[in-house]
């Protein structure tokens, strides 16, 4: 019985090692072999060409990158400081608003966008009364960076959660009023967390193509011409070219992100106090009105959405209607029920991944599983469009043969998450004690046994962390998979997408109500059964 268990210790091994080497590092460095050689010699002439001739497209992104990261990463600050002299109803109020932007699909910021400002938008065209040109780098800009704001918030306010209050009040019994506060202490200790939630909207930015796709008119980007080389033009080649120099950034973003993360920590932590501030002083009332224009346009956004799921217009007059949803019939037809299941196999599969990972390297400390755990965190550095071209260039021939199968889909969502899974992997083997492994060692078990009767048990509510992560992020996703899901085979976000690209802005605004609900259930489901088991998901 202990050769069987051994063995399946092995074959645990040899499947994580596999997998990662197969389905990410190699479609990694297809796209490089694509895009850097020509008949098997290293040739550089694409890339060359393309910086030449089409220098205008890396200056569009650069320039809607940089305010895009000024000005998220300005309001995320604001907010988190808000958030922090705000009582604990108003705190809870901004995590729902938080979270509810952290469950719906990326380009439902362009769709409010065209519902309320578009040629016939509700305010442009309804309310003043004017038919104006919205679209253009301005509008990729406002939205990508409204967009973004919510996840570099829930970043800010993670790291001032963690300020020890007796530095606030020490302050504050030597006389600090709260301007002083704000700028002496805690946008010092924001130093690093600025720095990367800055870094990490920069490459956003750079890789997002649904924004500019949808309402950036004739203004194009690196990602939008990366897109329309493989949709429009079938130039694969060209595609490739244009990911490896959007990858070029990213890389080096990443390493910065390293360097840094490390210094996010503070060694004394404790809950922040309610009404630690005085709300005074001018600096605050700057980020407080930043911060509440912030939160109306999150509301208006999405009351925007539901008004245009539920209306029509006929001579230019808005009517209560149900037919957005009949119409939505057609183009959903199956659609939902294929999406869960893609995500229930990524969430499940990829939260186990993950754990055994962390098994793996942090408990037994496998040979070269720190280097699989480095190549596992490459899809999050990369564009999605990279993924999703290297998995065409890797899978589409012998022996493999998947594309056009729901197999290719399901395994791009699967490792395209899995950075994030083998860091809750990471986190959870972290936490079980030396002395636990010991006994199950000591009293006859073998590393299989570890696993089952120690890591997954001890573990159950990172897998419920992991698998709710993966389901709301496949659920979502759109980049790395536009790529490789056939026109009979589409999941909920595409059809959106396409939907959307195609005008009919109501139907678009049902399918985003419908995904936003669905993944909604299942988070609260997830964060029900997390509560039971008294786990902090703050």
């Amino acid at each position: 019985m202990k050769r069987v268990k051994k063995l399946l210790d092995r074959l645990l091994i040899a499947i994580i090692y596999i997998t990662i080497l197969l389905f990410i590092l190699y479609p990694f460095l297809c796209v490089f072999y694509r895009a850097l050689f020509v008949d098997g010699s290293f040739n550089i002439s694409m890339l060359n060409n393309f910086l030449t001739n089409d220098i205008k497209l890396l200056t569009n992104s650069l320039k809607t990158a940089v305010l895009s990261t000024i000005i998220s990463t300005a309001t995320a600050v604001c907010v988190g400081v808000f958030y922090l002299v705000s009582g604990r109803r108003t705190r809870k109020a901004i995590n729902l608003i938080m979270m509810l932007t952290m469950i719906s699909p990326p380009f439902v910021t362009s769709l409010s966008y065209i519902t309320l400002f578009g040629r016939r938008g509700f305010i442009t065209h309804d309310i003043l009364g004017l038919t104006v040109n919205t679209y253009g780098m301005w509008g990729i800009v406002l939205m990508q960076s409204l967009g973004f704001i919510s996840l570099n918030c829930l970043v800010v306010t993670g790291t001032l959660s963690r300020i020890n209050s007796k530095i606030i009040y020490s302050a504050r019994d030597l006389g600090a009023d709260t301007t002083s506060v704000i700028k002496d202490i805690v946008i010092p200790m924001l130093k690093s967390t600025i720095l990367i939630i800055a870094l990490l909207t920069f490459v956003r930015s750079l890789a997002d193509f649904t924004t500019p796709a949808i309402i950036g008119g004739n203004f194009n980007t690196m990602a939008t011409e990366a897109y329309m080389s493989m949709v429009a033009y079938g130039d694969i080649t060209r595609a490739s070219v244009i990911n490896v120099v959007l990858f070029i950034p990213a890389l080096l973003v990443f390493i910065i992100y390293r360097k840094n993360i490390k210094n996010t920590d503070m060694n004394e932590s404790g809950e922040i106090e309610e009404d630690i501030l005085s709300k005074s002083g001018i600096l605050y009332s700057i980020m407080k009105l930043v911060s509440i224009t912030f939160i109306l346009l999150i509301l208006l956004q999405y009351a925007s959405i539901f008004l245009s799921a539920f209306t029509k217009k006929q001579m230019g007059v808005s009517y209560f209607t149900l037919q957005n949803f009949v119409d939505a019939r057609a183009h959903i037809s199956g659609v939902f029920v294929r999406s869960a299941v893609y995500s229930l196999i990524s969430g499940l599969c990829g939260a186990v991944l993950g754990i055994l990972m962390g098994y793996y390297l942090e408990i037994r400390k496998l040979r070269f599983m720190g280097l699989i755990d480095f190549v596992a965190m490459m899809p999050y550095i990369i564009p999605g469009s990279f993924f999703g071209i290297g998995y065409i260039l890797a899978f589409r021939g012998a022996p493999f043969f998947l594309t056009g199968t729901a197999t290719i889909v399901v395994l791009n969502m699967l490792f395209k998450q899995l950075p994030f899974s083998s860091k809750i992997g990471i986190e959870a083997s972290n936490q079980i004690s030396s002395e636990t492994i010991n006994s199950v060692k000591d009293l006859g078990g073998t590393d299989f046994d570890v696993i089952k009767d120690v890591v997954m048990p001890m573990s159950k509510n990172s897998l419920f962390v992991s698998f709710a992560n993966g389901f709301t992020a496949t659920m979502t996703t759109v980049g790395s998979i536009i790529f490789l899901v056939y026109p009979g085979q589409k999941v909920a976000t595409l059809v959106m997408f396409d939907v959307i690209q195609g005008g009919k802005y109501s139907v678009g605004s049902v399918i985003a109500i419908l995904i936003i609900l669905m993944t909604m259930a299942v988070n609260v489901i997830f964060y029900k059964a997390l509560i039971r088991r008294n786990v902090n998901v703050s």
